[in-house]
């Protein structure tokens, strides 16, 4: 258990995942439907003996600023960059000077919205230290980043912190994963990932906790909502409390000593951009 940290991060958003699927819904919905999940998982976040990654988009901070502000006193904020729907470069600092405006403290950490990809230049250039918006594997008709490193690397001068996926077939440990594996299949695989890389980087939206039988979305991601869900989410930080410390990103990078591999530089990946 010794020097074993694991990051449990929520992208603390609008929620406008229905638009994707040709169902309008309007912004303030999109606000308050994500207020909601956070509002579901404060009973969690409130737990003394841990701390979280909140990857906050700057609109939704602008329009719950007090409870942002709240938050950052226990719980890491970063950046999820100004809008959900929508991205510019000039959105990443932005982004962060608006975070920053709110919290009253340095943001140092960044995840795109969708984990879309960034170049790495306008990341530095925006001033942020570590960039979370990997995912290594395969997934049907998002992404492929098989040829990714699996753990934190460096490119450039960003530190880049991929999310969790398995040692031997790149299982993403995302909040997909969460809904639908059977709660010991996912435990098992964290655990197993967590010896193995000694850190864990799982995420999670807080929209997912609450009921979203109105929205015209996939099953697989509606499933399990509201009470059911938040209980397996409990069950997990007890659960991997056993097994290390429940810490924001910043710390891991702080604290872990792992070697921290270079990626070299590939002319393949939009990720790559110089």
């Amino acid at each position: 258990m010794k020097n074993k940290y694991i990051a449990i991060t929520f992208d603390v958003e609008e929620f406008d995942m229905p638009l994707e699927y040709g169902q309008q819904i309007n912004e303030k919905e999109q606000m308050q439907v994500g207020f909601n999940g956070l509002q579901a998982l404060m009973p969690i976040l409130n737990q003394t003996n841990i701390a979280c990654t909140l990857f906050t988009t700057a609109n939704f901070a602008n329009n719950y600023a007090s409870t942002i502000k709240s938050l950052s006193t226990k719980h890491e904020i970063a950046s999820h960059t100004y809008y959900h729907s929508s991205f510019k470069n000039e959105d990443l600092l932005a982004s962060r000077v608006a975070l920053e405006n709110i919290i009253n403290k340095p943001v140092y950490g960044l995840r795109m919205p969708r984990l879309r990809p960034v170049e790495v230049s306008e990341v530095i250039k925006a001033g942020f230290l570590y960039d979370s918006s990997i995912n290594p594997c395969y997934l049907p008709g998002k992404y492929n980043n098989r040829h990714l490193p699996k753990t934190m690397y460096y490119q450039y001068n960003l530190l880049r912190i991929p999310t969790t996926v398995t040692p031997n077939f790149r299982i993403p440990l995302f909040w997909l994963a969460f809904k639908n594996m059977p709660y010991l299949l996912f435990k098992t695989l964290a655990i197993q990932s967590l010896k193995k890389y000694g850190y864990l980087n799982l995420y999670f939206h807080p929209w997912e906790f609450i009921d979203l039988k109105a929205y015209q979305i996939p099953t697989f991601t509606k499933r399990y909502s509201k009470d059911i869900l938040l209980e397996k989410l409990s069950m997990l930080f007890r659960d991997l409390q056993q097994e290390g410390e429940i810490v924001g990103l910043k710390t891991i990078t702080d604290n872990i000593n792992l070697p921290i591999k270079k990626a070299q530089k590939t002319s393949t990946s939009p990720l790559y951009k110089k």
